[in-house]
């Protein structure tokens, strides 16, 4: 007999690359349902304005609620970063965002105080970002923790918008992305940052060509496996996880064309495609 709470988790993202976090939500919660809405329809996200931003988010929100989910990851950065106050007062339910565990492991990582961290103009601009890991130092100081690193902190951040391009375009390791990435990073790999972390959902896709312009001694962050690990221990804590023995159900949910959608999907989810996808007149939801 299936025991514990079945009830599924959601996942939101501007598009589909919030689909690097679900890989591994599904690796650590093996045992979870999860809805899966990527915004295709609106995206990009990390142009638009702060006020648009929360809007969608919030819509997304009603819309995730009303299909009865227990805890709503914001696999997005730059909703995370201008909507998750907004998304959290509105909901009952646990809310978790990407930029907090990234700060934090970004913090945990450094050896020289030296964080790089590489996203979207929304996400640069609010600021986010430096203002964690501002609290995870001085946290980490009280506690005597990495200080020898942490008295020389700093934090470099850079806009990177043609990343996400190049991304869903799966120009994962091509030699535009390479110059691409030369060029954007170039201040970077002067400064002897090393931990970067890749502050868009998107940028994983591209650790193959950004570690090769920031060379092996920097440590990439992908927050993906922070924010799993992080729902797993809300969920432990609030004794709601799914602990059934039937297979796990993968829904998904798009405001774009459903067959365009699992198009781009595919390679972001390492190969299965999904099948069933739904579009949603996520605006019914304002």
């Amino acid at each position: 007999m299936q025991k514990g709470d079945n009830r599924p988790i959601g996942i939101f993202d501007s598009g589909i690359g919030g689909l690097t976090v679900l890989k591994e939500v599904w690796k650590w919660l093996p045992k979870e349902n999860t809805i899966y809405f990527g915004d295709s329809g609106r995206m990009p996200y990390g142009t638009k304005s702060h006020d648009t931003i929360v809007d969608f988010s919030l819509q997304i929100t009603r819309f995730l609620e009303s299909k009865n989910v227990k805890l709503l990851v914001i696999a997005c950065n730059s909703a995370s970063a201008h909507s998750y106050e907004a998304v959290k007062n509105s909901t009952s339910i646990p809310v978790v965002e990407v930029i907090t565990p990234g700060a934090q492991k970004a913090v945990e990582e450094t050896r020289n105080g030296k964080i790089g961290v590489i996203a979207t103009r929304a996400t640069v601009t609010s600021g986010l970002y430096k203002e964690v890991m501002e609290t995870e130092k001085r946290k980490a100081l009280s506690k005597h923790q990495n200080e020898k690193a942490l008295l020389h902190f700093s934090v470099t951040q850079k806009a990177c918008p043609l990343f996400v391009s190049l991304a869903e375009e799966g120009w994962w390791d091509h030699q535009i992305t390479r110059l691409t990435a030369e060029e954007y990073l170039k201040e970077m790999t002067k400064e002897n940052i090393d931990t970067l972390v890749l502050g868009c959902t998107h940028y994983p896709l591209l650790t193959d060509v950004i570690q090769s312009v920031m060379g092996e001694k920097t440590k990439l962050i992908n927050a993906g496996e922070s924010v799993a690990k992080r729902v797993l221990e809300i969920l432990r804590a609030k004794g709601i996880e799914n602990d059934g023995n039937t297979p796990s159900e993968k829904l998904f949910f798009t405001s774009d064309d459903p067959l365009m959608f699992e198009s781009q999907a595919a390679p972001f989810l390492g190969g299965g495609r999904p099948e069933g996808t739904k579009k949603i007149h996520i605006e019914e939801y304002g």
